[in-house]
């Protein structure tokens, strides 16, 4: 579980422990009637949390469009962070867009996923990050391609690093997003044109 799912779930164990006492303390005389009325308000509740997780499900499918002029335009997600799905030697990548970072970094599990051999990799780089010192192996992808709404984005023989330290999720970080003519941050939107 996410640190959010628990945040979500604990908080959800006090409502529903609060919303129980208040009945039981004050429903003693008629114990039948708050019964209902908490099966009532745990029903709207769940109607409540259904619809919300609904919400953030349709609110995050369109974090990518495609312009008429060929612009990629991405939706900063609720973290604020911009993610993109790339195919990375035939396989799908999920990446966050790291202006901050030099370079295309995988994770190592990433790397596992589009053929690499994390264990073999020369780590001979060096990076200092917010969790420290970490190894880079330097690698090149055959193929990166971003494809949506038809536009398809193919570049091959794409430099890139495997981190050696626990990563997440893989970076898009500026040698990659220099091959953009464009890159523009307005608001929660970033575009990137070629």
């Amino acid at each position: 579980m996410e640190s959010d799912q628990i945040t979500r779930l604990i908080y959800l164990g006090v409502l529903g422990t609060v919303l129980l006492s208040y009945a039981l303390i004050s429903g003693r005389q008629n114990l039948g009637q708050s019964i209902r009325h908490l099966a009532l308000w745990g029903l709207i509740i769940v109607g409540v949390a259904a619809g919300f997780g609904l919400w953030q499900d349709v609110s995050q499918s369109e974090s990518i469009s495609v312009t008429g002029d060929g612009a990629v335009v991405l939706r900063a997600g609720r973290n604020g962070h911009f993610h993109i799905d790339l195919q990375v030697n035939g396989t799908l990548v999920d990446f966050i867009v790291d202006t901050g970072a030099s370079d295309l970094v995988l994770s190592q599990a990433d790397a596992a996923r589009v053929g690499l051999d994390p264990q073999a990799l020369p780590y001979l780089g060096r990076a200092r990050t917010a969790n420290g010192v970490v190894g880079l192996a330097r690698v090149t992808l055959d193929e990166v391609v971003l494809a949506h709404d038809g536009l398809v984005i193919r570049d091959l023989d794409v430099s890139a690093f495997v981190n050696e330290g626990e990563l997440d999720v893989s970076l898009l970080g500026m040698g990659y997003l220099r091959r953009y003519a464009r890159i523009a941050i307005e608001g929660d939107r970033l575009i990137l044109e070629r």
